[in-house]
Order: structure tokens, then C-alpha cells, then sequence
């Protein structure tokens, strides 16, 4: 895909929550240069506290973290009216039916496997962009 791809996600703001540096870093420079804004969060309890005031498109939530995991992180997102429809992207390493499974079960609207790619990462903001703008 090319950089004119994913002008439409130009100026989309995208939470990435991931306790990897690696990762967190890796999905900042892929989405800024696709031009989308982008908020960190080392956990699920730095992402709650950065979600109300940053008010994130999309999120992007690892599921083996400490202190709070990404499926509790991502129900609680759900459970919230403000962000029920805000698209959650699970993140992890593992790749089992069991896994993506209890991701839908939390509310999750997709699931990327790690190490994800450039493509996929900004594949999956533009759908899920293009879908939010069509709710509106």
C-alpha cells in the first residue's frame, strides 16, 4: 500500500496501550507517518486515565499486561457509554481461537497478531475510520 492509501486516516487519533517499549514505539512511527495522532499508554490503568481526555478513535490494547489486562481493559472501554462504539483492536503474541474468542466475548472489534506489520496496523485504522464515519 502506498502513503496516498491512507490519506483518509490523515489527523486520526489512535491509543496504542502495550507494556513493550518495542511495540509502543514501533506502532507510534508506523501510524505518524500515515499522519494519524497518537497517544501511549504503558498499561490498562495509564490507557483509562488518558482515554477520557484524549478521546481516542481507535485503540490498540495488548492483552498480556501487568496490573490490569487488555480484556479487562477493553470491557471496561465497552462498559463506558461514551466509548462503548470505539473500536478496540486486540493485540497479542498468541494466535488461538481461544484468545480471539474471549477477545469478542470483551467487546474487541478486531484482533492483530505481534509482531504486526505496517500494513496491518494501518489497514485495520482505515476500516475501522471508514466504519466510524459512516455511523456519524
Amino acid at each position: 500500500m502506498t502513503a496516498k492509501d491512507f490519506t483518509p486516516i490523515r489527523g486520526t487519533r489512535v491509543m496504542v496501550i502495550d507494556d513493550s517499549n518495542t511495540i509502543r514505539r514501533s506502532a507510534e512511527i508506523f501510524l505518524k507517518q500515515a499522519g494519524c495522532e497518537v497517544i501511549l499508554a504503558n498499561d490498562g490503568f495509564e490507557a483509562l486515565a488518558k482515554i477520557n481526555d484524549h478521546q481516542p478513535a481507535i485503540i490498540f490494547c495488548d492483552i498480556l499486561m501487568p496490573r490490569l489486562d487488555g480484556y479487562q481493559t477493553c470491557a471496561l472501554i465497552k462498559r463506558s457509554p461514551r466509548f462503548s462504539k470505539t473500536p478496540v483492536v486486540m493485540l497479542s503474541s498468541k494466535d488461538g481461537l481461544f484468545d480471539r474468542a474471549r477477545g469478542r466475548m470483551v467487546g474487541s472489534s478486531e484482533y492483530l497478531t505481534k509482531p504486526f506489520t505496517k500494513d496491518s496496523l494501518l489497514a485495520a485504522v482505515l476500516q475501522y475510520s471508514a466504519n466510524a464515519a459512516a455511523l456519524t
